[in-house]
């Protein structure tokens, strides 16, 4: 099948479309990094919802925050891929920042990243920004990535 990119806000998703994101992220966060933590955060009504298709699955998706939701900084987050090593997941980043400079005129934007995914997010030109700090029991970074003139 053919990757298939989406782009949405909130407003726009079918009851179906945020099913799926949403059981993806559980998927991802919540049963295979067993981690327990408030994944309804009310940061999703604001952002635009960014993902992946191939037929029928969601396999990457992100959400783009504008500032002062989620972060100060326009931010990424919620960033899953659900079948790695095939390049999802930069592919969706690269359109999350995309998204980022064409929905909110980002020149600056934050992400929150697990530390032990600090290099894939360099690939797509973030640099960490803040010393680790523990999330939801997870070590996480600070990263930012600066539009360059």
């Amino acid at each position: 099948m053919a990757l298939v990119l989406h782009k949405k806000a909130f407003p726009e998703l079918t009851v179906d479309e945020l099913y799926a994101l949403l059981r993806a992220r559980s998927e991802v966060f919540v049963v295979e990094q067993n981690c327990v933590y408030q994944d309804l955060d009310g940061d999703d009504q604001a952002s635009i919802h960014v993902w992946l298709t191939d037929g029928d699955k969601v396999v990457a998706l992100c959400r783009v925050c504008p500032a002062g939701t989620h972060l100060k900084e326009i931010s990424i987050g919620r960033v899953v891929t659900t079948e790695r090593g095939k390049g999802y997941g930069k592919l969706i980043m690269l359109e999350g920042i995309a998204v980022a400079k064409d929905y909110f005129k980002a020149e600056t934007i934050d992400i929150e990243a697990q530390e032990y995914a600090k290099g894939f997010y360099e690939i797509v030109g973030f640099r960490q920004s803040s010393e680790p700090f523990i999330l939801d029991g997870i070590p996480h970074i600070k990263m930012t990535w600066t539009e360059i003139i």
